[in-house]
């Protein structure tokens, strides 16, 4: 059993870099599973001030100063950063709370649509069958209700975590795009000077990091406006809440647009039933999920993530797992990470000498 461990380590930790990745990316899961949430702040200022970056790169590129990009990315960020958390979020929590105090009342008219199946098909459906499932869903029911109220009754601790937030994360994103150099330059002091196998990583890892979170968050904007007015268009109720959920459904790949379809089109039967304008709806939801699929995704990730569906859905539970929102987020770069450092990782055979893993790296300057 040693001999085979010694064997592992000798092919593939014979580099001192390659021991510094093991432990960079074993301290930064550890992190993430023990104190995410109380550097949840801190994350997601680096995730909104690498998105607007890009805004400022775009601008700097078009001749414009870069003192004058910096503080247009930033004035952006503002406007929208504070238009959602003041405006969208609101309004979708009273339209959420609205919804669950018409759930008793659409319980009852479920129950009177189910309570015909026994009727019509006695030998698939029982009345004992139906009485189980509404009260199932009572039960659920009553949970969503209880957290709501819950969530209300300690709103002070909300609004004050809130508030932090919104001081916060403006202060950070300022100063992570401002000194942008200046802290990647200190956090690079740490780092050995001959890194090759990092640095590779680092460009392939902030190429893909870029692509996809500035895609993913422009498809989550036009998404969910789109969906808003549509189905302001259409009368639905909640349409602010509905469509803030279709929005984030395109978070979870091949899972979100199926989990989002079933609160669209309950709202949508318990209002009209089914009448034409119910059949309306699902028509135009389905343009909707069809057009984001087929013309936006494409449009917006020119640069596709090799993975297969699997190996997405189980770096969505993984990371989902340890760092919620956020991971389900990053579950797509942080997957396509593990395989550009799987790719990369320096190996050697017993049976050969020990060369450079990365020799077209060698002509990359500090």
């Amino acid at each position: 059993m040693l001999e085979i461990f010694e064997k592992w380590y000798r092919r593939y930790l014979f580099e001192e870099e390659a021991i510094l990745l093991l432990v960079l990316l074993f301290i930064g899961v550890v992190l993430l599973m023990t104190i995410g949430d109380i550097l949840a702040p801190l994350l997601a200022a680096i995730v909104l001030a690498y998105l607007m970056q890009g805004v400022s790169t775009q601008l700097q590129n078009h001749g414009v100063p870069k003192w004058l990009g910096v503080s247009l990315s930033y004035l952006l960020f503002i406007g929208v950063f504070f238009g959602v958390t003041l405006g969208l979020l609101p309004l979708a929590w009273r339209q959420l709370m609205g919804l669950a105090s018409e759930l008793p009342a659409m319980l009852d008219r479920g129950r009177q649509l189910l309570n015909i199946l026994p009727q019509q098909y006695p030998e698939i459906f029982t009345v004992e069958q139906i009485n189980e499932l509404v009260g199932m869903a009572q039960a659920e029911a009553a949970k969503l209700g209880q957290f709501i109220v819950t969530r209300s009754l300690a709103s002070i601790t909300s609004v004050f975590t809130v508030m932090v937030y919104m001081i916060l994360i403006p202060i950070l994103v300022f100063f992570f795009l401002r000194d942008r150099e200046l802290i990647l330059g200190w956090l690079g002091g740490f780092l050995p000077d001959n890194r090759p196998l990092l640095r590779r990583i680092w460009i392939e890892m902030n190429l893909q990091f870029a692509n996809y979170a500035r895609g993913k968050v422009i498809e989550i904007i036009i998404v969910g406006a789109v969906s808003y007015f549509a189905f302001t268009w259409m009368g639905l109720n909640y349409a602010a809440l509905l469509g803030l959920l279709v929005g984030l459904s395109v978070i979870i790949p091949y899972i979100g647009a199926v989990i989002v379809t079933l609160p669209v089109a309950l709202v949508g039967f318990f209002q009209w039933g089914f009448t034409g304008e119910f059949y309306t709806l699902c028509v135009v939801y389905l343009i909707i999920q069809g057009l984001d699929g087929n013309v936006l995704v494409p449009l917006l990730f020119s640069e596709a993530v090799n993975l297969h569906p699997v190996a997405i859905i189980l770096a969505i539970l993984f990371f989902g797992g340890i760092w919620g929102m956020w991971g389900v987020f990053f579950a797509i770069p942080l997957a396509t990470l593990i395989k550009a450092i799987i790719y990369a990782w320096p190996s050697r055979d017993d049976n050969l000498p020990v060369q450079s893993p990365l020799p077209e790296m060698e002509s990359v300057k500090e």
